[in-house]
């Protein structure tokens, strides 16, 4: 059974709007006779007259007027669904779920990153998901997560790659009332007899145990990095924490002090699916990638 195509619809909005065949068809590109079949097809599909006409006149009847206002508003969806089409395609349309431990967002590269992405992919729907460590290569391997910003060194499944995009270094976090505080750099050794709040990244601890030759004593694994110094704030403890941690956040009975030697090193780093198919996720790692290789670390 013949149905209403898109080309008499077409036709339709061409003759409605010159309310003349001749300038219709020319603005078509079709002969004036074949127009009018179209017109006369349409008509008889919808059950309606859509014209009046006489040898000197078109006009569109009330049918037609109706008819008109809702075929419009179809084709401004028609074309609005080919550009979001377009927009997905190139990348510029879509959801990108982030998830990041907060000392990446202690260190700006989270902030950085996702403010240039959208200046030039204003379309795309970025949410952030602060999310325990230990989660992040699930949650990206599950699809909850499609990029995530940590602090290595962590293991990684075959699927899940990580690039570097913030280099650091550790330091340490001591009450505001011990002996410790009274120095300008304390040496691993002088750690010996701490105990220790480990964050959720504790390879800065066990290092500078390494170097100081001790066994770290632990008292707590609250995780984020808030908690870490909440607890050193409390007395008794320290914290070995990444060095944005003291440029940005200043709590009641903490100080921080550096690590003499060799510097501890700590980085942040974007963790992806190897194989990603979305395009949008796609044209952000390729962003965070470049926007690495143009900025110091």
């Amino acid at each position: 059974m013949p149905t209403l195509e898109l080309r008499h619809m077409r036709c339709f909005i061409s003759v409605a709007k010159h309310l003349h065949f001749s300038r219709a068809a020319e603005e078509l590109g079709i002969a004036a006779p074949s127009l009018t079949k179209l017109i006369q097809q349409a008509e008889q599909l919808l059950g309606v007259r859509l014209f009046l006409r006489s040898k000197r006149t078109v006009a569109l009847t009330a049918a037609g007027s109706a008819y008109l206002a809702e075929v419009l508003t179809a084709f401004e969806h028609l074309s609005r669904g080919e550009e979001l089409a377009v927009l997905a395609e190139r990348g510029e349309l879509g959801r990108i779920e982030v998830g990041f431990v907060s000392s990446a967002a202690y260190a700006g590269v989270l902030q950085d990153t996702i403010r240039g992405f959208k200046k030039s992919h204003p379309r795309v729907e970025i949410a952030i998901h602060e999310v325990a460590m230990e989660r992040i290569t699930s949650m990206l391997t599950d699809g909850q997560l499609d990029v995530a910003y940590l602090r290595p060194p962590m293991h990684y499944p075959e699927n899940i790659r990580a690039t570097t995009v913030y280099h650091d270094t550790f330091i340490v976090a001591i009450p505001a009332d011990s002996k410790l505080a009274a120095l300008h750099e304390v040496s691993p050794s002088q750690l010996r007899d701490q105990t220790f709040v480990v964050p959720e990244q504790e390879f800065g601890t066990f290092e500078v145990a390494r170097r100081g030759r001790f066994v770290p004593t632990i008292t707590a694994r609250p995780g984020p990095l808030s908690a870490v110094l909440a607890h050193v704030s409390l007395g008794g403890d320290v914290a070995i924490v990444p060095r944005t941690l003291a440029l940005c956040v200043t709590l009641p009975g903490v100080e921080f002090r550096p690590i003499t030697g060799k510097p501890v090193p700590s980085e942040v780093a974007m963790a992806y699916r190897r194989h990603e198919r979305a395009v949008a996720v796609q044209a952000f790692q390729s962003y965070v990638l470049r926007f690495v290789a143009q900025s110091p670390l």
